[in-house]
């Protein structure tokens, strides 16, 4: 099976070019000073790195089952362990990127509710207290209000992504029954053709028994019209054999 047919490689690429775009994000990220900015890539490279973690465990277990009987995947073990290195640099690459942002962040000293409250721009809670009862109530339904259009947001962005992995495993599962289906007609074509050799092999054995009979009996002039009768018929079942 090539390359370009092997469910493995279809996704390898899916999965690489998330990794790429993984990676641009994460070097954005890096050059941006801390910022409302800053901290809206530190929420999409964790997402990135759950989604991208979630792909390469999946890609493991197909691995895994392959391992079990390579030969009817038509795969070896070198091409085995190839796969595995690539899941396995896959996964130490995602989990640099997870550790230096996580790192990252310890270092600015801010804690969730400070990053939630930093990205919508709210005051600071010790601010609020020192202000009217009236204007905390209407900050505290900004932030209500605020922090629900966030859920809504993230919600649907988890929505996105999962509609684009279900359309990608859709069209892996397409390209799955396909190549089953070819391997079964090939597999079908191949029994036929050993059912007909055996048998043309059947009727040559008994053809050449009946000939040494014959040539035994025969006398030389017989034996050489027998011999032209043999060379004629060969020619006419090696055109109804491997012509027709």
């Amino acid at each position: 099976m090539s390359a370009a047919q092997d469910p493995f490689y279809i996704v390898k690429e899916e999965i690489q070019e998330s990794i790429d775009r993984l990676l641009s994000t994460f070097h954005q990220w890096e050059c941006i000073p801390n910022s409302g900015e800053h901290q809206q890539l530190v929420k999409e490279l964790h997402s990135a790195c759950e989604s991208i973690s979630w792909q390469v465990d999946e890609l493991d277990k197909t691995i895994s089952i392959a391992s079990k009987d390579p030969s009817w995947y038509g795969i070896n073990d070198v091409e085995l362990d190839k796969r595995r290195r690539w899941t396995s640099d896959a996964r130490t690459q995602v989990g640099n990127v997870k550790k230096a942002v996580i790192t990252g962040q310890e270092s600015t000293g801010l804690s969730v509710f400070e990053m939630r409250r930093e990205l919508m721009n709210l005051p600071d809670p010790d601010q609020i207290v020192d202000k009217p009862n009236k204007y905390t109530t209407a900050n505290n339904d900004d932030y209500v209000s605020a922090e629900s259009d966030t859920q809504l947001l993230l919600i649907k962005q988890q929505d996105d992504e999962l509609d684009e992995l279900s359309a990608s495993v859709r069209r892996i599962g397409g390209v799955g029954l396909t190549i089953h289906d070819e391997l079964r007609a090939q597999d079908k074509i191949i029994n036929d053709l050993g059912a007909e050799m055996d048998n043309t092999s059947t009727r040559l054995d008994f053809v050449q028994k009946r000939v040494a009979m014959v040539m035994k009996k025969a006398s030389p002039k017989g034996q050489f019209m027998m011999i032209l009768f043999l060379i004629v018929l060969f020619i006419i079942l090696f055109i109804l054999v491997f012509l027709t």
